[in-house]
Order: structure tokens, then C-alpha cells, then sequence
């Protein structure tokens, strides 16, 4: 069975993205976060139209769907990774709201 794969593995990962890459690419910070947010809808519209395109079972068990579509979830929680490392979240942060909301929800109807 796979390790868990944490908010802070993915954030460490993309900061050394962001490193290698700074000559390239806009710098992390919350002038830019909104760019970020943008870019991260962009493939959130990726997985629906793999989605749309092809029927929510086919996207599951058709083998070369289901890794399109991971790869782009996989697009979707780095852009999302670089988001969070804009406005400076923490995991820890994110944890609490998280579990604040689920428990909210809970109660809600």
C-alpha cells in the first residue's frame, strides 16, 4: 500500500518547481495567486471535459481515460498547491477550516 501524500510533500514539491523554474515563471506571492487561481480553473475545465466528453464510467475504467484524468487532477492539486503557497496557507491552516466546515455540515440540515 502507497504512503500517504501530504499537503506539505506536494508544497515542498512545488516550491522546487518554482525554484528550478523562477527565470520562467511568475514568482509565488499574493499578487500573483490570482493568476494562479485562474490557471487552476483552467484544468479544472480539463477534467470536465474528459468527464463530459466520455461519461463518468468511462472516464473511471477506461485505462487510457483514468490517466488522463488523474494527470489532470494531478494539474488541478498543483496549481491548487501553488495557490495555497501564494496566500501563504498552511496545512495546518487548511486542516482546521476543513474540519471547522465538515462539522458545520454535519449539523446543517
Amino acid at each position: 500500500m502507497m504512503e500517504e501524500f501530504t499537503i506539505n510533500e506536494m508544497q515542498e514539491m512545488q516550491r522546487d518547481l518554482q525554484e528550478k523554474y523562477k527565470d520562467k515563471w511568475e514568482p509565488i506571492g499574493p499578487e500573483t495567486g490570482k493568476n494562479k487561481l485562474l490557471w487552476m480553473v483552467g484544468e479544472i475545465g480539463e477534467v470536465i471535459d474528459i468527464v463530459k466528453k466520455n461519461g463518468g464510467t468511462n472516464a473511471c475504467t477506461d485505462k487510457e481515460l483514468r490517466t488522463d484524468l488523474v494527470e489532470e487532477m494531478a494539474d488541478v492539486l498543483m496549481y491548487y498547491n501553488d495557490v495555497m503557497l501564494c496566500y501563504g496557507i498552511t496545512e495546518e491552516e487548511l486542516k482546521k477550516a476543513y474540519v471547522d466546515k465538515f462539522e458545520k455540515n454535519m449539523k446543517r440540515w
